[in-house]
């Protein structure tokens, strides 16, 4: 399969009487016809911290949007999700789905002037699967199967080994394990993207500072205040750079999303990530053209540290499940956040391509009846009201979470006795704490990486990095590694969620929507991408009627 990208016939028109002159100096859209603003900036606000906008490190959400503008891998997403071209300009799969080809455009540049070449993928690949690299994110190179991925992040084989390769300097071919008709898509993940040999050798860790980075996205990091804000402009160099409107982003970093609104409606700040739980329903009618509820492929949920470093209540089955059944999911996604989040009883989202859910005893029962069996459940375990079990809520600091927490809190409490005390963190912080399971109880979101239901169930195995509960099942195993060479894992897929429903190995509380404020003028929002992938490079300010 090939594909290329063709320049619209009023964009090309444009461009050349304009002799190249950026999109942003013109007045209006070229495909929109919209009038432009003469200021091409916005902010955004976000709750936390980068914890690294290294592609090869990257881990989280927002790090992953930083890194889509400074760093443009093999290829991109259009507003609907779909991958469309990046730096390569089509591709060819071999009979057997095994090896992709990927030609590159030969006009691909990074920001100091040097050509994008195919040993820069095969660069940036090998370097987050090196274990020295010590990336969160090298477990997603065997996700996407490619060949060798997991022996070479154990540390078993060389990294040259890993199934990438140059031919030549505009070829990259690609090795797989089995045939994925969606690896495409899994290629717009900053694992995957390339990366500049020359000055992360020259710079180490400290490349990715603004005066050092060098990056081949739509934009540069032009200034980044730990804490306070990340700031990138466009990039001049980039093969593309003549259909970029946007001129500036800032994330500001806001650690109170409360205080972030505040600061949306005064009109200093253009989005607001996120929205304050329960208070969608009073903006929709406020701001109609503003405020926002998008279907977003995140699960919301709850780990228990199976590990001896836990409670020994939560290595108890019967303990997991009351826990769980004594959540009321209806009242967390209609009365504390109002935002059009849906119940969960999976970790895989309930839009994911081709998902249904599996029979789930406890999602048929009513609340009442769920109640009555966690207490049966809670008391076979040995706690009530003469043994109260005891347990911490860890979360990242955020209002929304802290809402949640307490509401559960109050659930476990009033259900079953449960005295629970909340403890939260910055985000960088928690990520560390839950990682090294120093907590009990845990909040954790899983965000997909790919519109297939592998991008959730692959975090039910017990090699996964973010099972942080470190439950494993030996069942789910042999199904996750059956559903990489099987015609349809769909039903694997079922059935691994079925088991950790059985043994209520983590706590699904519901399914994300995007709840967002975002500005009137700001246009091209993708408001379609299930996975809420942007491209500050697709957006454009239209100006004032």
């Amino acid at each position: 399969m090939t594909f290329k990208t063709k320049l619209l016939a009023s964009t090309a028109a444009l461009l050349i009487a304009s002799g190249g002159a950026a999109l942003a100096q013109t007045e209006t859209h070229p495909e929109t016809g919209d009038a432009l603003a003469a200021d091409q900036s916005f902010s955004y606000s976000i709750l936390d911290d980068f914890p690294s906008i290294d592609p090869a490190l990257v881990e989280d959400v927002e790090g992953s949007s930083v890194a889509r503008d400074l760093f443009e891998g093999l290829m991109n997403e259009n507003a609907a999700g779909e991958p469309v071209p990046g730096v390569a300009t089509g591709y060819e799969v071999s009979e057997d789905g095994l090896t992709y080809t990927f030609t590159l455009r030969d006009n691909a540049v990074w920001s100091n002037g040097d050509p994008v070449l195919a040993g820069d993928f095969v660069y940036g690949m090998r370097r987050a699967a090196d274990p020295a690299t010590a990336s969160e994110y090298a477990w997603y190179l065997g996700v996407m199967g490619v060949e060798n991925a997991e022996a070479v992040t154990a540390g078993e084989m060389p990294v040259e080994d890993l199934g990438i390769s140059a031919p030549d300097d505009h070829t990259v071919v690609i090795k797989i394990d089995a045939p994925r008709p969606y690896f495409p898509s899994m290629l717009t993940f900053p694992t995957t993207f390339p990366q500049h040999r020359a000055t992360i050798e020259e710079h180490g860790d400290n490349w990715t500072k603004p005066e050092n980075m060098v990056s081949n996205g739509a934009y540069v990091l032009s200034e980044y205040v730990p804490g306070e804000k990340l700031v990138r402009v466009r990039n001049e160099n980039y093969w593309n750079n003549e259909e970029t409107i946007i001129e500036e982003v800032t994330a500001l970093i806001i650690n109170d999303s409360n205080q972030a609104l505040t600061r949306y409606l005064a009109g200093e700040v253009d989005v607001v990530m996120d929205v304050p739980a329960g208070q969608f329903p009073r903006l929709s009618a406020e701001y109609p053209d503003e405020a926002m509820s998008l279907p977003s492929s995140c699960t919301y949920y709850y780990q228990f540290n199976q590990t001896d470093t836990g409670p020994e209540a939560l290595q108890d089955v019967n303990v997991r499940k009351a826990l769980s059944m004594a959540v009321n999911r209806d009242v967390i996604t209609d009365n504390v956040l109002a935002g059009g989040q849906k119940p969960s009883w999976t970790l895989t989202h309930w839009a994911i391509n081709g998902w249904e859910q599996p029979e789930i005893e406890a999602a048929s029962m009513t609340q009442e009846e769920r109640n009555e069996m966690a207490k049966e459940l809670m008391a076979e375990a040995g706690y009530g009201p003469d043994n109260p079990l005891k347990l911490e809520i860890l979360y990242n600091t955020s209002d929304s979470h802290q809402s949640v927490a307490v509401a559960i809190g109050q659930m476990w409490k009033q259900t079953l006795g449960v005295e629970t005390t909340l403890s939260n963190q910055e985000w960088a912080t928690f990520l560390t704490t839950r990682g090294e399971q120093n907590y009990e109880v845990a909040r954790s979101g899983w965000c997909a990486d790919y519109n297939e239901p592998s991008t959730y169930t692959d975090l039910l195995t017990s090699a996964s990095n973010y099972n942080d509960g470190k439950f494993s099942d030996e069942r789910i195993d042999e199904l996750a590694e059956e559903a990489k060479f099987a015609d349809d894992p769909m039903p694997l897929y079922q059935e691994m969620e079925k088991i950790a429903s059985d043994n209520a190995y983590f706590l699904p509380i519901y399914h994300y929507a995007s709840v967002r404020m975002i500005s009137d003028d700001l246009e091209g929002w993708p408001t379609e991408n299930l996975l809420q992938n942007w491209y500050s490079k697709d957006l454009y300010i239209s100006a004032d009627e």
